[in-house]
């Protein structure tokens, strides 16, 4: 199930829904709003969605990592509105028989959801500037790469 919402998430009530006596693995991500980016100092972030296309899109990427992967659950939350530093903006969650499963569907999830959702952040500076982020400056990950190995760009 992917989801947007505009409420705060609180990640222990969302791992409390993959909790299933078949599973030995539970992989969750969290994304926080953090106070830099780029070395500038932030204040608050926006995110816009075009809700209809990206919870379909969302829900497709949720299928595929469910066929793709041995994996019992999976679920995502999007927020979308005003943040501010610290609140936690994407929650991924996945629950399987077996970690490897648990943290390829996992990783599979965000990065799908990172490129291919219709959602746009907006940084808000404290020097009083904005400015539309995009993920141009991320590195895709490589043929041969582990499945885990993290990006050296952050998004």
């Amino acid at each position: 199930m992917f989801q947007i919402v505009q409420a705060a998430l609180d990640p222990r009530v969302l791992k409390s829904e993959l909790a299933r006596d078949t599973c030995g693995a539970c992989v969750t991500f969290e994304g926080w709003v953090r106070d830099n980016s780029n070395g500038r100092k932030v204040a608050q972030l926006e995110y816009e969605v075009h809700r209809e296309l990206a919870t379909k899109e969302g829900e497709r990427v949720i299928a595929e990592a469910s066929k793709q992967f041995e994996i019992e659950l999976a679920r995502c939350r999007h927020r979308e509105g005003l943040l501010k530093i610290g609140e936690c903006s994407v929650w991924v969650g996945v629950s399987a028989p077996h970690r490897d499963a648990a943290f390829a569907a996992c990783r599979y999830i965000i990065d799908e959801i990172k490129q291919r959702l219709p959602i746009w952040k907006k940084e808000y500076y404290k020097d009083g500037d904005s400015g539309w982020v995009n993920c141009e400056h991320c590195t895709p990950r490589r043929s041969g790469e582990p499945d885990i190995a993290v990006s050296s760009q952050e998004c």
